[in-house]
């Protein structure tokens, strides 16, 4: 697969959404998917004929403000209608501004309050643990994320018993909606403290699906696996980039033109 390629066509797909319904948060869904790519199209074990398959892996999108770039690939992959994407939090839509479990095909836990997707992943794993299944558990968190209590609750957990069928991947752009991780409540050096709490920790450029998947794939024996994945906030637009401001805004008419006439060029270079 041309991972490149794809990544700019989900982008579209993320803006129109965003677009057509006047509000979503694009950077960190830009930020995010090609973690996102690389996990679906390189790594979990799933049947989009089949969402509930007992033996597929599971995945907890817990920063779930950033799904549409999950509800892009999950219609990619075939989960449901593409066209559907365009129905982004409209009242009678089941694709709302968070994952809901029970009316989107794929999703496998229903998130919004941060921290919480993570703490619902580990006791996904550690049912699979008691149950003696041989499914694995990933979930992306964000930075600002690891500032709530319940994500080292759950680091904690995870290393106690020993569940190395679970993956903790964050998505490192270093903004959240009022700021810099540092000006807000800086979260230190965050390899240190998931190796302190008895993690495998590696780090990798959240752009790059193909250096991704290895490391997504190898789990170590024993342990939780902690991966941070360094990404820019709304990458692949020039102007989203970086800047807090497109936490959560959607593009006006311009701006979406301008976005996509970006994206459309980078697919030619």
């Amino acid at each position: 697969m041309d991972y490149k390629k794809k990544g700019l066509e989900l982008r579209k797909d993320v803006l129109r959404m965003i677009h057509a319904c006047g509000s979503g948060h694009p950077g960190g869904s830009l930020s995010c998917l090609d973690i996102l790519a690389a996990l679906y199209y390189g790594v979990l074990r799933y049947d989009a004929k089949d969402a509930q398959r007992p033996d597929r892996d599971r995945f907890v999108m817990s920063k779930g403000h950033s799904c549409p770039a999950l509800y892009a690939i999950l219609a990619d992959v075939g989960f449901f209608p593409r066209e559907d994407l365009w129905t982004l939090r409209r009242i009678d839509s089941y694709l709302q501004g968070h994952p809901d479990m029970h009316k989107i095909p794929g999703i496998d836990a229903s998130t919004g309050s941060l921290g919480q997707g993570a703490a619902i992943a580990l006791g996904m794993a550690m049912a699979a643990k008691y149950k003696g299944e041989s499914y694995r558990v990933y979930t992306v968190v964000g930075d600002g994320e690891c500032q709530e209590g319940l994500i080292w609750e759950t680091a904690m957990a995870a290393a106690h018993y020993h569940l190395d069928n679970f993956v903790m991947i964050l998505d490192h752009n270093h903004l959240q909606i009022d700021g810099t991780n540092d000006q807000i409540m800086g979260i230190g050096n965050i390899m240190k403290k998931f190796e302190a709490f008895g993690f495998d920790c590696v780090s990798v450029d959240g752009h790059d699906a193909q250096a991704m998947i290895p490391v997504f794939k190898a789990l170590p024996k024993g342990r939780p696996k902690f991966v941070e994945c360094r990404t820019v906030k709304g990458k692949g637009v020039s102007f989203m980039e970086n800047r807090v401001g497109w936490h959560g805004k959607a593009p006006n008419d311009d701006e979406f033109e301008a976005a996509l006439k970006e994206l459309e060029m980078k697919e030619h270079e």
